[in-house]
This record gives structure tokens, sequence and C-alpha cells, in this order.
């Protein structure tokens, strides 16, 4: 076998042990093999091929970073399997209103979702699955990387 295909791969294993997603850097670290340049060309290639076969799994790009995931209607199929991600109802409601509305200001979230809205907060940035930035006297929330790539969205 040549060894483009073994450094394919060795990009592909790595991608499907690791728990989350890996930049190209993380990759040259992880693989020990090749450039950044390299590993970003047989990613792509790994992507059209994941994109052609008849398989229920894929390869995307979430900022930078790769991760398998499930096509559907598979991924929807099959999700009661996967472990949760451990949040309370509350804070997973207030992480889908603020993924359908970004950039919302906390001072509004507290309005629709009352005081508990800092418990959920506090929660999912522990969790990091949201950021906030001071805007006035409030806050600006969003939905993070990591959030992206948990939630596959």
């Amino acid at each position: 076998m040549d060894e483009q295909m073994d450094n394919k791969k060795l990009i592909e294993a790595a991608l499907f042990m690791s728990q989350s997603a890996m930049g190209v850097n993380e990759l040259v670290t992880a693989t020990g093999l090749m450039s950044p340049g390299k590993i970003h060309e047989l990613l792509k290639e790994l992507i059209a091929e994941y994109n052609t076969r008849d398989t229920s799994l894929q390869l995307i790009e979430i900022g930078g970073k790769y991760m398998f995931a499930l096509k559907e209607p598979y991924a929807s199929k099959v999700s009661n399997l996967a472990i949760g991600p451990d949040l309370t109802r509350g804070a997973l409601r207030l992480l889908a209103y603020v993924n359908k509305n970004p950039n919302v200001l906390q001072s509004a979230v507290v309005k629709i979702f009352g005081g508990s809205t800092y418990e959920y907060m506090k929660e999912l940035g522990e969790k990091e699955f949201i950021e906030t930035k001071k805007s006035g006297r409030s806050k600006r929330i969003n939905t993070t990387t990591k959030f992206k790539e948990y939630f596959n969205v």
C-alpha cells in the first residue's frame, strides 16, 4: 500500500479515536508524520470520499476542526443511544433559545426565562456550551464551537 494511503488512514484513525474535533495542528502532533498543508490536503480528500461512500458516516469541518458525524436519517434514528450532555431541562431550553437567537442579550433572556437564567448560564458556561461578552450593562450570549461539535449543528 502506498504511503499516502497509510497517512490518510492514520488521520482517519486519529479522528475516530478522538473524543472531540481536531484541528490540523492537533493532527500533525497526533500523527507525527506530515506538514499541516499535507494533512489539510488529505482531510479534503477524506471528506470527499466519505461524501461519496455508501455509509452512515461523514467527515465534517466545524470552525477549522474536523470530526466524524452521522448522516441523516441515521443520526436521528439512533440519537437515543448517545450519552447525553448531562444538562438540566431548563439549561437545554436556554441553550436552544440562544442557538436560535445568536447574540441575544442576557437581560432579554432573563425576561423570558426568569431568575433561573443565571443558574442555567453558569451550568452552560461550565460545560463550555455558551460564551458571554459584556455589552453595556448586560452580556451578549452565543453558543461555542464546542456546542456545535457536541450537538452536530
